[in-house]
């Protein structure tokens, strides 16, 4: 089967077919940093670095692109409040974004790229593109792109210029606008005096980029000037990402990106989870309920990436106890490794190859775990081969030393069992379960099992 994924360009499933096979130029939209993501934004970081792992586990090599936005309305506004230089507020979020990556088991990008790093590619852009008379110059010194002068603007997101406002020459100079109503976007911002001391001077006059000219620059000046697949949040693809292909296509003259893949949001209360509505949670909150942030990467492998999934803590904390049992089963195929079973293989490549089918991958790993055909080293290596792109750190787990609270209810529950009092021994399970434990039942008694990811439960 050929690997198919959905492109919100043409609304279809397509065939992937690089430009440049083996080879695959990626790139995602990173963080803001000017605060710590909210874990609807995780969704976006899980989604491309599954999708990275699925096209690795293909034989393609992948050079991954992924932005890191340091300057920007928000930066600004928030490093002056807590008057901090934009350097040192944004590093701190870099940060931390770093480490919350790390304990999802996000891979690193290829190259993680800054914004203030790029800045004489994006002047060079918009050379360009006041050459090729799509950008022009306001009464104030800030440039901006006159969208319709650009024919094919709204293929993304499928918005008809013609029903859209009357652009206002110099009026949209923020980063963010109405979201269904298209306008002139700023590619260069004159210097005023809410920007303080973060300004360049540069031949397009003393100013700053605007945000969306950033990730036409970065993702160029790595991967060239055509890219393979582009992903990010649904929330991109207006105006972030249609004005991407605007400013990008407009100055090469090229098609920009073959394959626009987007996620859908994680929702709270049936509502798009957002800062600025405050009905958001991070992985700090999550921490804090002693949910394992892995946890939370299995939950979203349980639903397709192009599907709403609504947070609540009930549903997480039941991925946790699902993913835990997994983990026991996998604890107690001891050491051996044996051989990648191909049947289970090739079933778990045909569902990713359809669209990144991760919900009946994540049945397949169930299947493996108890199928009773199999050798104990047939599966630990089959669960390993499919851990290469779920993610989900099998080879990191360790056993601990059994507190002697846990044994002692083990050892309750085990004597509640040979009385036939099973509602003692189920409630006694549960306990042993809450506190982090699993008990497993077999010929010889029962054993017990911790567990822990040496590398990625630690709490950041």
């Amino acid at each position: 089967m050929a690997l198919k994924f959905y492109n919100t360009l043409s609304r279809e499933k397509e065939i992937f077919v690089p430009i440049n096979p083996p080879n695959v130029g990626f790139y995602s939209c990173g963080p803001t940093v000017y605060n710590y993501p909210h874990i609807g934004n995780y969704r976006a970081y899980i989604f491309a670095d599954t999708l990275k792992r699925v096209l690795q586990y293909e034989g393609y090599k992948v050079n991954h692109i992924m932005n890191i936005t340091d300057i920007d309305d928000k930066t600004i506004r928030d490093s002056q409040k807590e008057h901090k230089t934009l350097k040192d507020f944004t590093e701190f979020y870099t940060a931390e974004f770093l480490k919350d990556i790390k304990s999802l088991n996000i891979e690193l990008p290829t190259k993680l790229t800054k914004a203030t790093s790029y800045i004489n590619e994006m002047v060079a852009i918009i050379k360009k593109l006041l050459d090729n008379r799509l950008a022009y110059k306001s009464a104030d010194g800030s440039i901006y792109f006159d969208i319709k002068k650009f024919k094919n603007y709204g293929k993304l997101s499928h918005l008809v210029i013609e029903e859209q406002k009357e652009n206002a020459s110099g009026r949209i100079k923020t980063d963010e606008y109405e979201k269904d109503n298209a306008q002139d976007f700023a590619l260069w911002k004159a210097w005023d005096e809410k920007d303080g001391d973060v300004f360049w001077e540069t031949e397009l006059g003393k100013g700053r980029p605007g945000w969306h000219i950033e990730c036409s620059a970065m993702s160029m000046a790595n991967l060239g000037e055509q890219i393979d697949i582009h992903t990010g949040g649904v929330d991109n693809i207006f105006p972030h990402h249609e004005n991407e292909i605007a400013q990008s296509e407009g100055s090469t003259g090229k098609q920009f990106v073959k394959y626009w893949m987007h996620n859908e949001w994680v929702l709270v209360d049936q509502k798009k989870m957002s800062k600025s509505a405050q009905n958001f949670y991070t992985l700090r909150d999550l921490i804090a309920k002693d949910i394992n942030p892995l946890a939370y990467r299995f939950w979203l492998l349980m639903a397709n990436y192009r599907t709403r999934i609504n947070f609540v803590w009930e549903a997480v904390e039941g991925a946790e106890t699902a993913l835990k049992r997994l983990y026991g089963l996998y604890l107690e195929l001891g050491n051996e490794y044996g051989h990648i079973h191909k049947e289970y293989q090739n079933k778990f490549k045909e569902y990713l190859e359809d669209d990144l089918d991760t919900p009946r991958a994540l049945t397949l790993l169930w299947d493996v775990m108890k199928d009773e055909n199999m050798s104990n080293g047939d599966k630990r290596a089959t669960v390993l081969d499919f851990d290469k792109v779920l993610g989900l750190g099998f080879d990191n787990l360790k056993k601990d030393v059994i507190p002697h609270e846990v044994t002692k209810l083990a050892e309750e529950r085990e004597q509640a069992r040979k009385n036939k009092d099973f509602k003692k021994s189920d409630e006694l399970r549960n306990e042993i379960s809450l506190l982090g434990y699993l008990i497993r039942d077999d010929e010889n008694g029962y054993k017990i099992t911790k567990i822990e990811s040496s590398n990625f439960f630690k709490k950041i």
